[in-house]
């Protein structure tokens, strides 16, 4: 493993351990709620927050568009077993589409939280079956709290462990897909695109605003749910009746199994680099805001090919920091939280596309470690 990263690390560094970016932040200092007031007043001074409209009307202008197009080729080519290439393209527009739907929910392209809930129930729920109520309450989750056990929905246990406790209380089939999780990880990545409609599904069912009493609306309530599964059954049978009256039923088969299967594995290597192998906070930590995203986060170094297909999202740390900012922004922002990150003395982590899963792989290795004893 690399050695801490000193407190004074200003430029790119090689992400290490989550034990070795802990240690960093402890040279660092505290990083308090004032530690990050200056940075939110340059960047608000910036203008970097405001919308985007133009470029959010053109981009979703051309991802429908090739969409509708992509539709109309497997229409043309449906008779030939030459159509299942196009599950290709059109698993690249579907995380496009996703790219979108993201940004509806984080507010970075409509004024209104009212007009992004209704642009995120097309893009989510019409045109990818995936719900927007289940994806933007386990993001904001994320979001408020990345990489803290107990608090971040992406490091809770589920199919794969974050953490040797996690490991530790695997048994059977559990425990060896644990010891193996590294290896499996890109091949779970398949199935991912199956399960954001499962568990779109399976939210709209137990809704936690609802459990909580916590509902701020009409779209929290039971008629928001509703709307949501009406829209979610609409892009089941939309999609279903497409794909099996277009060619037959196992073309229909392949190409709905490829979509999925493309679709996941594209969504889920832009989310892998981003905090995996990175610190996490422990058991009663209270961290600032900048330094609970800053040493929780991983920039993905690359020019405009990396921003197209990872969506932006490879600016995770000025993502994280500012939520909000439009796309197109983020990379005009990092050069104002790289500096800062140097004057308080915070490490900023940037590496690799290959890098960045190298060390998120070695970290899943690592905690499934604890099952091999």
């Amino acid at each position: 493993m690399p050695a801490a990263l000193p407190a004074t690390a200003t430029a790119a560094a090689p992400a290490g351990s989550g034990a070795d970016h802990a240690a960093g932040a402890a040279g660092a200092g505290g990083s308090s709620g004032s530690d990050f007031a200056p940075l939110a007043r340059k960047v608000r001074a910036s203008g970097l927050l405001d919308r985007r409209t133009g470029y959010y009307v053109r981009d979703i202008v051309i991802t429908l568009g090739g969409t509708a197009l992509t539709w109309a080729a497997v229409a043309w080519a449906g008779s030939s077993w030459w159509v299942l290439a196009l599950a290709v393209p059109l698993a690249v527009l579907s995380t496009r589409t996703a790219f979108l739907g993201h940004d509806a929910g984080h507010h970075q392209i409509t004024r209104t939280a009212r007009s992004g809930w209704w642009l995120g129930l097309l893009l989510g729920n019409l045109l990818l079956g995936m719900g927007q109520s289940w994806w933007n309450d386990k993001h904001n989750r994320h979001h408020a709290n990345p990489n803290h056990v107990g608090k971040d929905p992406d490091v809770g246990e589920g199919v794969l462990v974050w953490t040797a406790e996690q490991a530790e209380r695997r048994r059977g089939a559990w425990a060896w897909l644990a010891r193996h999780q590294a290896g499996a990880f890109f091949p779970l990545l398949l199935l991912e695109g199956f399960n954001l409609k499962i568990s779109s599904v399976l939210h709209l069912r137990s809704r936690p605003g609802d459990r909580r009493g916590g509902q701020t609306g009409w779209r929290d309530g039971r008629g928001g749910r509703l709307l949501e599964a009406g829209v979610l059954a609409a892009h089941l049978a939309g999609y279903l009746a497409l794909v099996f009256s277009l060619m037959s039923p196992g073309k229909a088969v392949a190409f709905i199994f490829i979509h999925h299967a493309l679709f996941g594995l594209h969504l889920g290597c832009v989310f892998a680099p981003n905090h995996k192998g990175m610190a996490m906070p422990g058991p009663g930590q209270r961290w600032g805001h900048l330094r609970r995203q800053v040493l929780t986060s991983r920039n993905v170094r690359g020019g405009l090919l990396t921003d197209w297909l990872m969506g932006g999202l490879n600016y995770q740390i000025e993502h994280h920091l500012f939520p909000s900012a439009p796309r197109p922004s983020l990379r005009r922002l990092q050069p104002l939280v790289r500096a800062h990150c140097a004057q308080v003395g915070l490490p900023y982590t940037e590496t690799g596309l290959v890098d960045s899963y190298r060390q998120a792989l070695r970290h899943m290795h690592d905690v499934g470690a604890a099952t091999r004893g």
